[in-house]
């Protein structure tokens, strides 16, 4: 069972539940936990994992032969992101065209490099980030770290999924929002749940984040954080679009205080395993209907 814990906005309390829902798991099944949330990771902040090994990220990207490149634009055609423009003299002027590449864009497709028919275009590595292994006394880890001013981060993301390695269950906490990190984090998973909190904001967002699970064809269920704040609109909504409440979270500060000392909510208060037991057992239950 693959299992993405996702919000429409960032600090809902996504990573609290993906990180204390997989000790809760761990207990009765083999659980790995991927932290997809390449950009900001810290789930490894809470469970403390052992470090096994650690590998550079690497996509490939085109780069030009001049001597070869017949300045025919063939290669800026072909790239959807402009990540190689070809830029042609103006007018009648003299002079070749001059291909410009921006790594920062690329996808690593290699389609630039079949689409030239002079063989100008090979390809080079450029680093975008990490991917660590590791293993928790509950569960095994990994986590991806995008380098410092990178802008894309799916191709990081796709190889952190990679290193699923066939446990029971499987929960990938995916980066904040609708965009192609998101989907690159929930694709290919069973089940979607998406934590929220009861405000305008977390309505707003939470509203774009089902739409965008929906579109991908992924079961989805609702926690929201902080239940017993903010009004009842969440809960009229998810009524509306037949979306189940998984479970609700109550506003306490003593999970605010282990969540800033880096605890998990089940090693400081023990009172509350319960709700994600419950949690899990209604997941499991939404997944064999």
């Amino acid at each position: 069972m693959k299992l993405a814990v996702a919000s429409g906005k960032g600090g809902t309390g996504k990573t609290t539940v993906a990180t204390n829902l997989a000790l809760v798991a761990s207990s009765s099944l083999s659980v790995q936990l991927l932290d997809c949330d390449v950009e900001a990771p810290n789930c490894h902040i809470f469970v403390k994992p052992k470090i096994i090994s650690s590998e550079a990220v690497s996509v490939p990207v085109p780069k030009i032969d001049e001597r070869l490149c017949t300045g025919c634009g063939r290669c800026g055609e072909i790239c959807e992101f402009s990540a190689i423009v070809c830029i042609k003299p103006a007018g009648n002027m003299n002079g070749k065209a001059r291909v410009l590449v921006f790594p920062e864009l690329c996808h690593g497709c290699g389609g630039c490099t079949m689409a030239c028919p002079a063989g100008a275009i090979s390809e080079t590595n450029r680093l975008v980030g990490t991917v660590s292994v590791g293993e928790t006394q509950s569960f095994d880890f990994t986590y991806g770290r995008l380098r410092i001013g990178e802008a894309m981060s799916p191709p990081l993301i796709r190889r952190v999924r990679e290193k699923e390695n066939g446990s029971q269950l499987t929960i990938v906490d995916a980066p904040p929002g609708t965009s192609c990190p998101v989907v690159s984090a929930v694709n290919g998973c069973d089940y979607a749940c998406l934590v929220t909190e009861p405000t305008p904001f977390g309505l707003n967002d939470l509203v774009l984040a089902v739409e965008m699970i929906q579109q991908l064809g992924v079961l989805v269920g609702v926690v929201v954080n902080r239940c017993d704040i903010g009004d009842n609109r969440i809960r009229k909504y998810c009524e509306s679009m037949d979306i189940p409440i998984l479970c609700e979270i109550p506003d306490d500060r003593r999970i605010a205080e282990a969540y800033a000392k880096g605890e998990l909510i089940l090693e400081a208060l023990p009172d509350l395993r319960e709700v994600f037991e419950n949690l899990l057992e209604v997941i499991v239950g939404q997944l064999e209907k």
